[in-house]
C-alpha cells in the first residue's frame, strides 16, 4: 500500500504539470487564429485515430457492420447531437448487421 501513494502521486504529476505549464506562460498571450484553428482540429483527428482502428478491430470478419455502426454515430451526430443515442445506436446497428450476416 506504500508504494501506491508515490505511484498516485507522481501519476497526478505527470497528468496535471503539461495542462498547467502552458496555462501559466501563456495564460496572458493572444494565440494566434491560424494556430487556434490547428489546435481545435487536434480533438478530432485524435479521436478518429483511436476509434476508427478500434471500430474494425472489433469485428474484423465483417468491416461492413463497422461502417455501418460508425456511419450511424457520425449521420446521428451531426444532426442531433448528443453522446448516448449515438454510441447506443452504432452498437445496435453493428450488432443488427452482424446478425444479419451470420
Amino acid at each position: 500500500m506504500k508504494t501506491l501513494i508515490p505511484l498516485i502521486l507522481g501519476m497526478a504529476a505527470v497528468t496535471y504539470l503539461p495542462r498547467l505549464i502552458p496555462l501559466l506562460f501563456l495564460g496572458n498571450r493572444r494565440i494566434p487564429q491560424r494556430m487556434d484553428a490547428f489546435l481545435k482540429c487536434i480533438p478530432l483527428a485524435a479521436l478518429g485515430a483511436l476509434i476508427v482502428p478500434g471500430a474494425f478491430q472489433a469485428t474484423p470478419d465483417f468491416p461492413f457492420a463497422a461502417v455501418a455502426g460508425m456511419g450511424f454515430t457520425v449521420a446521428y451526430g451531426l444532426f442531433r447531437g448528443g453522446i448516448i443515442v449515438p454510441v447506443l445506436g452504432s452498437v445496435a446497428v453493428t450488432y443488427c448487421v452482424l446478425l444479419v450476416n451470420i
